[in-house]
């Protein structure tokens, strides 16, 4: 009988093709697990946002105005930034900002533009309206310009608000407003009162959560207007400067009838005192800027919110940074800390 030798076994299954083929598979495979785990992580962070779910008080929580709107915050203001008033409401909300400032008046202010900017910033991180908190305002005929007004020039001034507060809805994308303010008063008070009556309809109706008033420096007005005010005023957002003695005696009425004081023009304005070599050292021992360590200060006082309109990346980081060092509980200012920085800013009182 002839013996048929059997095939000697094959030990070549990973010939340097297949090998080549085996490593593209594995590598593809782990490339599609990184995309879906990013994925996921995404996803995940996106309901949390939206639900609070998830890390302790909740990620909604530590990054919507719902929590934040009673612990120090600054609100980024909107004015002068034209074509480009939606990239920078973007920026300013991808850098952690959740309170924004705008007005309808062409003249000075896109409101369009706020309205694609917090909906496409919110889109990408997971809020949703109610994360944000949104104050835009009712400017009078006279701080309009001519030939852009958004309402009816010759109809009566409450007609005038209407219509100004349903195109600041529309422009802003949005069913309600957290705040709606009054630019300035009227030239006659009748005719403030007029607008003001509007005002707490709106608020009766659900489309303003709460009114106030801007560019309010007389206090004889303020107080008529506080007294005859069915809805009173649970804002002022003012000029913060010494040719006003920096609103001394409006803010303590404000202080004491826990209504919100919103400084804007607080950098600027303030320029001198900001450059002085102490402030600078106070600052820089704080591990801040002359300028955070002015916001840091008014924000300190309890009532007072400041405005900040950068456009700078950095300077919004920067602003961030010491809300968030506020928002966490860090008392960056002690009383006596407050009454140094008042006196170097010329500040009759706290």
């Amino acid at each position: 009988m002839v013996r048929v030798k059997a095939p000697k076994k094959d030990n070549t299954f990973f010939t340097p093709a297949k090998h080549f083929l085996v490593m593209i598979g594995v590598f593809g495979m782990i490339g599609l697990g990184v995309v879906l785990l990013k994925f996921h992580r995404q996803e995940s962070r996106a309901f949390q946002l939206r639900t609070g779910g998830g890390m302790g008080m909740g990620m909604v929580d530590a990054h919507s105005a719902k929590y934040l709107v009673n612990k120090p915050h600054l609100v980024y203001g909107t004015a002068w930034k034209k074509d480009d008033t939606a990239k920078y409401v973007h920026d300013a909300i991808q850098a952690g900002f959740r309170f924004i400032d705008t007005a309808c008046q062409p003249k000075h202010y896109n409101e369009k533009g706020v309205g694609f900017g917090w909906t496409s910033a919110a889109q990408e991180l997971g809020l949703t309206r109610a994360d944000l908190w949104i104050q835009t305002k009712f400017t009078p005929y006279s701080g309009q310009d001519p030939n852009n007004v958004p309402y009816d020039k010759h109809a009566p001034v409450a007609d005038q608000a209407r219509t100004s507060l349903e195109v600041s809805l529309r422009n802003l994308q949005t069913d309600y407003l957290d705040s709606w303010v009054l630019h300035s008063p009227m030239e006659h008070f009748e005719d403030t009162m007029k607008v003001w009556r509007v005002m707490e309809d709106a608020v009766d109706s659900g489309k303003t959560h709460q009114i106030g008033i801007s560019n309010c420096y007389d206090m004889d007005v303020f107080r008529a207007l506080y007294q005859q005010a069915r809805v009173k005023p649970a804002v002022v957002q003012n000029r913060f400067y010494a040719e006003t003695d920096f609103d001394t005696e409006l803010r303590i009425f404000c202080k004491d009838r826990n209504i919100k004081y919103q400084s804007f023009w607080t950098l600027t304005a303030n320029r001198k005192a900001l450059a002085s070599p102490k402030v600078i050292e106070l600052a820089s021992a704080k591990g801040l800027t002359a300028q955070t360590y002015m916001y840091a200060f008014l924000m300190s006082l309890g009532y007072v919110t400041p405005l900040s309109g950068t456009t700078s990346i950095q300077h919004m980081a920067q602003d961030v940074a010491v809300m968030e060092r506020m928002q966490g509980g860090e008392e960056l200012f002690t009383v006596t800390e407050q009454k140094e920085m008042a006196a170097l800013l010329g500040m009759p009182g706290l």
